[in-house]
């Protein structure tokens, strides 16, 4: 089974769930910002695209200024637990697969487990 986190708002999740699609998959869709992962979710996501917390953030977003993520020193339970709360900073699409994962940026990427 296929996953994907997505956001229809975002052009690069669109991209990623029609090439995934045109392969003749019908992945789980999960509008992460509606049904955010939680704590144990979004860590095994992180170990499966092999990234740390602060590689998958969105740090153009408003809410990561805000925060003050930039200058803060957060341990990877910190960063997550903020992700959790603020679902916005979680870079998008994340599509996972079994015990694989990558990032729909750019779309391609998903080819790789397709």
């Amino acid at each position: 089974m296929m996953k994907i986190y997505h956001n229809p708002r975002c052009g690069k999740s669109r991209q990623t769930l029609a090439l995934i699609e045109e392969a003749g998959i019908q992945p789980e869709v999960i509008e992460y910002l509606k049904t955010p992962p939680t704590a144990e979710e979004l860590d095994s996501i992180l170990k499966k695209l092999k990234l740390e917390p602060g590689d998958l953030m969105r740090k153009g977003e408003d809410i990561y200024r805000e925060l003050k993520l930039k200058e803060r020193e957060l341990t990877r339970q910190e960063a997550i637990a903020i992700m959790v709360e603020h679902p916005k900073l979680i870079e998008r699409p994340i599509v996972i697969k079994g015990q694989q994962a990558v990032l729909g940026r750019p779309p391609e990427n998903v080819n790789s487990l397709l």
